[in-house]
């Protein structure tokens, strides 16, 4: 019927060393026109193995230092214990510098459409669940996936893929036999057929057969959690569910979806069909319907149908299409998704994204709340556009960003294959999708088969979806520059604003209700069309939204004149998305706090919507309660993209701030800046570099208990700094360089980070500053000089909860700046030069030792070589930090009086940069 190998397996889990034994029997086909001398076996088990396998990386790179601080004994391996040919000679073998690839040499070559058979025996070492889903569970409960030998592919080359993460093994198709033995006790389900179970005294024994397929999956339960579902002579092998949702009701839903699949593609293939939560919860549904229970906006029926849904058509391509998911992946999240999008239009039209919450008051005047559900998949990827984030369709897996790999270009794929069928016919797109499966169901495909069957079922040149949409990450852009009356027409003129030649469709409304509708094609740059007169008061562009449209702000035209053009001004409570109809301006109460002000209540007022935007403003008024008094900030920002990598970004922005800093004691900063930005070529790389000038303008106004400034109340300083930075969780590094010229000096400054965590665990920590002034007339006061361990914060740059505090619990507040110094040592200020450095070595856990050693020099004296020392507890780095003087030039700090309040501290407050915490992994 068709080519494939064949696979033998016996095997047997060890529920004490948690190892698999296996003895497998493996027959390869050489399905190529070459002759062959090596056979390379995907060993995806093997790559828990150590810290410098691709998995290992790849968590590295999300932030993850799970399997870099792995014991060896949770480490997961293979172990090969013998391999030999079918005349029982010794094959040699070797591992891929990737580690989880392993490649035998054959004793006799072999040539086209001829076997070789392969006897292996190896152990397979289990890792604990807690990197990836795979391995065992503290409930002594078990995924396996992956877990033997695959073959590679070779079609002419070698496909070797390393495990990412990311569920996309590529494999050769086999017809494979198992016989597992696992403890007593315990349950399995498998995608593959079950045969045989047999119970001994101390164990199960499973007999299970798998044609033409990939791998075999198995889900080791304590608990028999599955249950089954027979339709369309399939037995359907499942234990999602949803609360509060009946097994009658369940069963129904059940009987819908695989109705719905087997209407749209036709008959399952095998007759074991697995629909796992574990699957689903690798990649779940997105959006509001993550929310705790108490708050599910769904009813029940359609939170399990479309859970159920995405969970089965992942299942039912990935075990029928023999796809190359790590280079061609986008194939498979368009039919998904697509098919997603088409289930809900077909059962539930009508439905809002927020669900429920959409009728509730405090959320239905939202525009959110009159977004429905299906219009989350443009938005969602926009999300990203909108970031200059987003990448090809046609990007390989591994190179992807998480946010496009989980969410982004899955959605735009989705959202493309609607956008197409919208133009070209639903019906059109409906039938290539089935013909699709049809015809390649259990073979080898690609990305190109697909596509020929798209264009032999449509009428209309597709070549834009192809060529633009899918291949590129141009983005879609029209509006409409002007529309005359002629007569009993309309002379409509568009413009392509980026340039994408792709269809463009439009509507005519009357009072909100469509009464015409065009598409419009072959637009490079401007072009004019006639369309009749139909009642219409107003045009819009992309009105259902099918479209993925860069900016949807300018898609729209009045027919009533030039005053009903004019975008009406909308205020409303917290962020909302994005409304083309009006000028949207939004306001939420925020708090302050520093103790010169105290509890500052402010009503920030500002235009950012869930997606970015060129232009922002950030406004925010405030009342300090302590002072009594108005202060506040204020913020105007025009961002700018240039390209996807090298120099990508300018930023123009204006800032303003003005609280106390000092009781009755007052500062006022204007700052205009510009910064440019550059990134490298791999999206994935955390490595930034950035040049950034600005022009701090300083007001202040003193109180009577200050009798002096020691310096002029008001000042300027330009400032000019360029810096690069590589935040990775393993290997940080970041460094920059400052020029500050004012009236009265200038000083130029070096900063260096490095932050290393070794294989064995050992994480160093290390600072480097040098500062040297230029130019000093302000050698009577040290408010400009370099500060050892607390920056007076001429420019205002830091978070002080109280910055002009020299005791007490604020005074203990630690921004390591300037020197870096966590004592508090005699004369701590430079106004000549300064170098010191700063290093921690971590102990146990978060609890590391530092050192900080310098010399800080003052005009007309000699440099002082300074130092101190002590325990640092690191209990989340960057934002939450405690700091334990033991040892400096005071002596032993931690026998002088009044010790606790030597003790330093970091605290991070602001909730923006906490959100950056947990969402830098995603971008």
């Amino acid at each position: 019927m068709r080519s494939q190998h064949f696979n033998k397996i016996t095997a047997s889990l060890n529920g004490k060393s948690k190892t698999i034994s296996i003895v497998q029997e493996f027959k390869f086909h050489n399905t190529s026109n070459d002759t062959l001398e090596v056979l390379h076996f995907n060993d995806w088990a093997n790559a828990y193995s150590n810290k410098k396998t691709q998995l290992a990386k790849r968590f590295e790179e999300d932030f993850k230092r799970s399997m870099h601080l792995a014991k060896d004994s949770d480490r997961g391996y293979t172990k090969i214990l013998s391999a030999v040919d079918d005349n029982y000679t010794g094959l040699r073998w070797g591992r891929d510098v990737d580690y989880d690839i392993l490649t035998f040499k054959l004793n006799k070559k072999l040539a086209p459409n001829e076997y070789a058979s392969l006897y292996l025996t190896y152990e397979v070492k289990l890792p604990p669940n807690k990197f990836t889903l795979f391995g065992y569970s503290n409930k002594n409960e078990y995924y396996l996936k992956d877990w033997y030998l695959t073959p590679a592919v070779y079609d002419g080359d070698w496909h070797l893929y390393s495990n990412k993460n990311l569920e996309d093994l590529y494999t050769g198709i086999t017809n494979t036999d198992i016989i597992f033995d696992y403890p007593e006790n315990l349950f399995v389900a498998s995608n593959f057929e079950i045969e045989e179970e047999t119970k001994f005294q101390n164990s199960t024994q499973v007999n299970l057969r798998g044609d033409y397929r990939k791998s075999c999956d198995l889900i080791i339960t304590s608990e028999q959690n599955y249950t089954k579902h027979i339709s369309h002579d399939i037995a359907i092998t499942t234990d999602i569910n949803v609360n509060k949702f009946d097994e009658i009701s369940r069963a129904i839903a059940i009987d819908k979806v695989a109705n719905y699949i087997s209407n749209h593609l036709g008959a399952y293939p095998h007759s074991n069909f697995l629909v796992s939560n574990l699957d689903y919860n690798k990649d779940p549904l997105y959006g509001v319907n993550q929310l705790p229970s108490f708050v599910r906006p769904y009813e029940n029926q359609f939170q399990f149908e479309l859970k159920f849904l995405k969970t089965a058509l992942n299942h039912f391509f990935n075990e029928t299409i023999f796809l190359d998911t790590r280079k061609e992946k986008w194939v498979m999240d368009a039919l998904v998704n697509y098919m997603m999008i088409s289930y809900v239009e077909e059962y539930y039209p009508d439905q809002k994204l927020l669900g429920k919450l959409s009728n509730i008051w405090g959320f239905k005047n939202f525009n959110l709340a009159k977004i429905k559900f299906t219009e989350q998949y443009p938005l969602l990827y926009m999300y990203g556009a909108r970031k200059n984030l987003d990448q090809p369709l046609t990007t390989s897996n591994d190179s992807l960003l998480k946010f496009n790999q989980k969410i982004g270009n899955r959605y735009k794929a989705g959202a493309g294959l609607s956008f197409l069928a919208n133009y070209v016919g639903k019906e059109n797109v409906d039938k290539s999708i089935k013909d699709f499966y049809t015809n390649y169901r259990l073979r080898s495909v690609s990305s190109n088969d697909f596509e020929e069957i798209l264009k032999d079922n449509v009428d209309k040149d597709i070549s834009w979806f192809l060529d633009e949409y899918v291949t590129t990450n141009e983005r879609i852009d029209f509006k409409i520059k002007k529309v005359t009356n002629v007569n009993d027409s309309l002379l409509v003129t568009l413009k392509n604003k980026s340039g994408t030649n792709v269809p463009i469709s439009m509507f005519g409304l009357k009072k909100d209700s469509i009464v015409s509708r065009y598409w419009f094609t072959g637009i490079d740059s401007t072009k004019t069309f006639t369309i009749p007169k139909s009642g219409e008061d107003k045009l819009v562009l992309n009105y259902d939204h099918k479209i993925p449209e860069f900016n949807e702000r300018d898609n729209w035209k009045s027919l009533k004149g030039f005053l009903a053009s004019n975008k009406k001004l909308k205020f409303q409570f917290f962020r909302d998305t994005e409304d083309p109809f009006y000028n949207q301006i939004f306001y939420v109460p925020t708090l302050r706090f520093n103790i010169y002000d105290g509890i500052t209540p402010a009503l920030r007022i500002y235009n950012k919507t869930f997606l970015d935007k060129p232009f922002l403003f950030d406004i925010a008024p405030a009342y300090a309660m302590k002072e009594k008094a108005l202060v506040g900030s204020a913020n105007i920002n025009y961002r700018k993209y240039h390209n996807k990598t090298g120099f990508y970004i300018s930023s123009y922005s204006f800032g303003y701030s003005s609280f106390h800093f000092q009781t009755d004691s007052r500062y006022t900063s204007f700052t205009p800046s510009i910064s440019l930005g550059w990134r490298p070529d791999d999206f994935r790389s955390n490595k930034r570099s950035y040049l950034n000038l600005r022009y701090v303008n300083i007001f202040r106004s003193v109180g009577e208990e200050i009798e002096d400034l020691e310096t002029t109340p008001d000042y300027s300083i330009l400032n000019l700094r360029y810096g690069m930075n590589n935040n990775g969780v393993i290997n940080y590094l970041s460094w920059s360089s400052d020029l500050q010229i004012a009236h009265n000096f200038s000083k130029v400054i070096v900063n260096l980070e490095y932050r290393k965590l070794f294989e064995n665990n050992m994480q160093l920590n290390t600072r480097f500053y040098a500062g040297k002034f230029i130019k000093n007339n302000t050698t009577d006061t040290n408010f400009y000089s370099f500060a050892l361990d607390r920056p007076t914060d001429y420019l205002f740059d830091y978070n002080y909860l109280g910055r002009s505090e020299s005791s007490g619990i604020y005074s203990q507040q630690l921004v390591v700046a300037e020197g870096g110094f966590k004592s508090k040592l005699q004369n701590p200020f430079a106004n000549d030069f300064i170098v010191t450095t700063n290093a921690s070595v971590s102990v146990w856990r978060s609890i590391e030792l530092y050192g900080d050693v310098g010399f800080i020099k003052n005009k007309r004296e000699n440099a002082r070589f300074v130092y101190d020392s002590g325990v640092r507890l690191n209990l989340v780095p960057d934002y939450f930090e405690l700091y334990f003087p033991l040892y400096s030039n005071n002596g032993w700090e931690v026998s002088q009086p009044d010790y606790g309040q030597k003790i330093r501290f970091i605290v991070t407050l602001s909730p923006k940069t906490l959100t950056r915490l947990f969402t830098r992994k995603w971008f």
